[in-house]
């Protein structure tokens, strides 16, 4: 979930100190990718081992006078010279996404320091607290999740006196994604490790020079520089395997490998104790400022007004007219009924065939991709969500696949979402590639747009606050020619996850997707339609022209414009909310979120905020198009549907304030501004003849 990468550098190597920075700088620019919050990196020397980190992304910390110092100056104190080394050294460095510990914090930055032992991780420890529990010696210094795996390998090698049985402890111990490499203040030696594979290396034994990184994509790129070329290949590109590591004796330049599991292997012992070196942090410059949490809680006062709107929608106090055989209400765009009383949805959806393609079909399909050599031979797209967790599960264990995972992280991937990603690749051992956006750059795109939208609220207008995720088509396509793997799976695209509602509120009659429709897949006269209202609404309220519009434009390119030839899982197989999250909860202790009983979107930190825009100005939010979909199936009766979006549309306190301190906007003056707006509902007049809405009990 971050960038982690190095080099290692044995003694009477002949690369020069202008190479060595080159290569540093190209591994950090590299791997910004998946991570842009903070940076950092340390050297171990010969006499010192120095860490410099700071709140920047990567680009801003080659740039600074301190990062400089440590090629022109420090290397060459430390016996480095010019031409070649003098000494054996290791650069390990870090590209932040902040999951533990906020990046303004630097103490929370990477590399993290302790007991001796420096070390950079990429992955979530889920089991951070229950471990300083479980181990009261330990004295937590951080927020950082990486600190306690720090804390375990230490006292396992001090137990054991082996670092391979210390990593294979401290494993055993931790839940969670872990790829790491630690350097330490008492020996040369130097720990590479993973859990899920999500670790390079590429090594030129005869020159003394080892590099690693988080993708083999960057590796390769970098390794396409002339000067690089010659002293490494392509070919000596290797994959750490999920649940293996290896041991790099600098002093000696060779190299141990060793599985968590295979006990078998001979242990080796803390040797090099006389390399003893002195740990120097470089001071911080740009430490930041933090903003309290509690500023950006709501009012007691405000909760009960939300709660108040909540309880007049689901006492009857607030009458709606609903479909007798699904939940829909009257405020759904383009909506009619019969005189049964039944909506156009569910008469439509009654007279097509909506049946999947089936496992069979599937299995077939993906065969023409299967690697027999066990490389990677699919992508999936990984939220982290119940649809794309279990998908992944399904792919791996059930199809027999080799799959990669992908995650596009745009800013309202939630700390929950992130931990039920480290969960499951911990579990399933699969590496995941993560692109991560200017998060900064995406919120305050996104405050930009909510604070326009605030000024003149309009339904049809929702989506905006969502452009920013959709440069997750663009970037898959991006991914798949950097590794070369052609098949991208996409555990999503059936119809019931479909809102054609958020295209009716910008006067676009999508109608009811077929099953076998795309995401993507709207007409090109209703692309046209949705340009129209989009550039109207553009005009009647020009704080929408901010430089968010940039980011909106590419949305829309990465959404309708780039090919859909994903392969949609649920096209093929059932989908089930059962099956999905009895298996996700039984194979993962994959987490709910701790303030609703929903199980969809709680991976999406933008979902609860909308969904209570679309609850207070139209009366439903996407749960009631959801479970009517369910009932349509027959998954579902009419009656457990609206007792169950009662409780889903329960307004999200807690993730609602996430939301506004994510994006620095006070949430107490967008739900007055949100409550004040005109009511869909507002205007309807009941008759003699016309149902009132269903009493939710």
């Amino acid at each position: 979930m971050c960038g982690i990468f190095g080099i290692l550098i044995g003694k009477g190597s002949s690369l020069q100190v202008r190479t060595l920075e080159g290569i540093m700088t190209g591994l950090f620019i590299l791997s910004e990718s998946r991570g842009k919050e903070a940076s950092g990196f340390a050297l171990r020397g010969g006499r010192s081992l120095y860490i410099y980190k700071e709140p920047l992304n990567a680009r801003k910390l080659v740039r600074s006078s301190q990062y400089r110092e440590f090629f022109h100056s420090l290397l060459k104190a430390e016996g480095y010279s010019p031409r070649q080394s003098e000494i054996p050294c290791a650069f390990i460095g870090h590209s932040r996404l902040v999951t533990n510990g906020i990046s303004e914090l630097n103490s929370n930055n990477q590399p993290v320091v302790k007991n001796g032992a420096v070390g950079i991780h990429n992955g979530i420890i889920v089991n951070t607290d229950a471990l300083y529990v479980s181990f009261p010696q330990f004295a937590r210094s951080y927020d950082v999740d990486t600190e306690v795996f720090l804390d375990l390998i230490q006292l396992y090698r001090k137990k054991t006196g082996s670092l391979i049985e210390a990593t294979r402890k401290t494993y055993e111990q931790i839940k969670g994604a872990a790829s790491v490499a630690i350097l330490f203040d008492d020996t040369s030696d130097v720990l590479i490790a993973s859990n899920t594979g999500s670790l390079y290396t590429c090594a030129n034994v005869d020159e003394k020079i080892t590099l690693f990184a988080s993708e083999k994509y960057i590796l390769s790129h970098l390794l396409q520089q002339k000067s690089l070329g010659k002293l490494l290949s392509q070919q000596s590109i290797t994959q750490v395997k999920a649940g293996t590591g290896l041991i790099a004796d600098l002093l000696n330049f060779t190299f141990q490998p060793f599985s968590f599991h295979d006990t078998i292997a001979p242990l080796s012992t803390i040797k090099n104790r006389e390399h003893h070196v002195i740990i120097k942090q470089i001071p911080s410059k740009y430490s930041l400022p933090t903003t309290a949490r509690a500023s950006f809680h709501l009012h007691q006062e405000t909760k009960k007004v939300m709660l108040r709107t909540w309880d007049d929608l689901y006492s009857g106090k607030i009458a709606l007219r609903r479909c007798t055989r699904c939940i829909l209400p009257e405020t759904v765009p383009f909506i009619s009924f019969d005189e049964e009383g039944v909506c156009n949805y569910c008469r439509n959806f009654e007279t097509r065939n909506n049946q999947v393609k089936g496992e069979k079909a599937l299995k077939e399909f993906v065969s023409r991709y299967r690697s027999s050599s066990k490389e990677p031979d699919c992508i999936v797209g990984f939220s982290g969500g119940r649809d794309s967790t279990y998908g992944l599960y399904y792919i791996k264990n059930v199809l027999g696949m080799n799959p990669i995972a992908f995650t596009y992280d745009w800013g309202m991937v939630n700390d929950l979402a992130r931990r039920n990603q480290s969960r499951v690749l911990a579990t399933l051992g699969v590496e995941q590639i993560l692109v991560s956006a200017n998060i900064k750059t995406k919120r305050e795109n996104i405050r930009k747009n909510l604070e326009a939208w605030l000024k003149k609220p309009d339904l049809g207008m929702i989506p905006l606050l969502m452009a920013g995720d959709k440069q997750f088509y663009y970037y898959f396509h991006k991914i798949r020619e950097q590794t070369g793997v052609k098949l991208f799976i996409f555990c999503g695209g059936h119809e019931i996850e479909e809102t054609p509602f958020k295209y009716g509120f910008c006067d676009v009659e999508h109608g009811v997707n077929n099953i076998m429709n795309c995401l993507t897949g709207i007409s090109r006269t209703n692309k046209m339609k949705l340009i129209r209202y989009y550039a109207l609404q553009y005009l009647k309220n020009p704080r929408y022209i901010n430089r968010s519009i940039f980011d909106t434009l590419f949305a829309y390119y990465s959404t309708y414009l780039l090919p859909d030839d994903y392969l949609y899982l649920y096209h093929f197989i059932e989908w089930d909310e059962k099956t999905i999250i009895d298996t996700i909860r039984k194979e993962f202790d994959w987490e709910m979120a701790p303030d609703t009983n929903a199980t969809w979107r709680i991976d999406d930190g933008t979902a609860p905020f909308y969904n209570y825009i679309y609850l207070t100005m139209a009366g439903f939010t996407e749960f009631d198009n959801f479970r009517s979909y369910q009932i349509r199936e027959g998954k579902l009766t009419r009656e457990q549907a609206l007792k169950m979006i009662k409780e889903e549309n329960k307004p999200r306190f807690e993730a609602i304030e996430w939301y506004g301190q994510t994006i620095g906007l006070d949430m107490n003056y967008a739900v007055e501004v949100i409550n004040r707006a005109p009511k869909l509902y507002s205007s309807l007049k009941l008759s003699s003849d016309t149902p009132k809405m269903d009493v939710v009990q």
